[in-house]
């Protein structure tokens, strides 16, 4: 069977990681730290990646936890996402696949295709949810049509194997190829798979 993609921080820190870089070179850490205490949320959501990647402060998951609690409690759905998968992977708090699901909602139901796609991971293999292979693909298909590569990584899966959608290889490769295009290795690897 083949597995699906789970894409959390690693991704966010990249896309949060030019926003850090500009603005460090704009502005010094004290500068930001004002910023962010002052409540922009851009600024504790930079200053909590910061934290979590060790990048000009030293590594401390709590404190990036803090900064993207007050970036998510206004309602920033990149933090949101962030935060959720701080929870679902216990870095900086406690393991909470409950809390991981809540604040991947609030940033899915902004559009936000990374919290969209980890939501379809999570009721795909029923984590902190009931197992629910519809809402997997009904979340999974909103990152998808926004042209998240994972995500259309993970609706060729689910048609491939016939997991809440009738199976169906054309679908599969029609998604297969959307994020092959998009240099998903795992996509590639598929679709060479399911030709033979």
């Amino acid at each position: 069977m083949t597995r699906h993609h789970l894409h959390l921080l690693a991704v966010t820190v990249l896309v949060a990681g030019i926003s850090v870089a500009i603005s460090a070179q704009q502005e010094s850490i004290e500068e930001l730290r004002a910023k962010a205490e002052a409540g922009n949320a851009i600024a504790q959501f930079n200053l909590g990646v910061m934290y979590a990647s060790g990048t000009d402060v030293p590594q401390d998951y709590a404190e990036a936890v803090r900064w993207y609690q007050l970036a998510a409690n206004q309602g920033d759905a990149v933090a949101q996402t962030t935060l959720g998968f701080m929870y679902a992977d216990g870095q900086g708090v406690p393991q909470d696949d409950a809390e991981a699901i809540r604040l991947y909602q609030l940033a899915a139901n902004q559009g936000n295709a990374l919290a969209q796609n980890n939501l379809g991971f999570m009721y795909a293999n029923g984590t902190g949810v009931p197992q629910d292979d519809a809402e997997a693909i009904r979340w999974y298909q909103s990152a998808a049509n926004q042209g998240y590569a994972p995500a259309q990584f993970n609706l060729g899966v689910m048609y491939e194997n016939g997991t809440g959608v009738p199976q169906d290889d054309a679908e599969a490769i029609r998604w297969y190829q959307l994020a092959a295009d998009q240099g998903d290795a795992d996509a590639q690897t598929n679709l060479r798979l399911i030709r033979r």
